[in-house]
């Protein structure tokens, strides 16, 4: 349970978004901008983690695949 908690709440970097998602760098902040005709208003949002740099929580980062998962099998079933 506890390792659970601490994986719902372990921060990710942009570089790990990436790579667990299959998108590049400017895909995620296209889906981050409400004014792009690729934003998703259910993509998880960054978190600030300092002057420069920011963060995803892996948890929020875990339920938006599954939605999209569950959003894919549902479009096929």
């Amino acid at each position: 349970m506890a390792e659970a908690i601490r994986n719902a709440l372990a921060v990710i970097r942009r570089r790990q978004l990436e790579a667990r998602l299959g998108l590049s760098r400017s895909t995620i902040y296209d889906r981050l901008d409400p004014k792009s005709p690729r934003y998703d208003p259910d993509f998880p949002r960054p978190i600030r983690l300092g002057a420069g740099s920011v963060g995803w929580i892996e948890g929020e980062v875990e339920r938006y695949v599954q939605a999209l998962i569950e959003r894919s099998r549902g479009a096929v079933a």
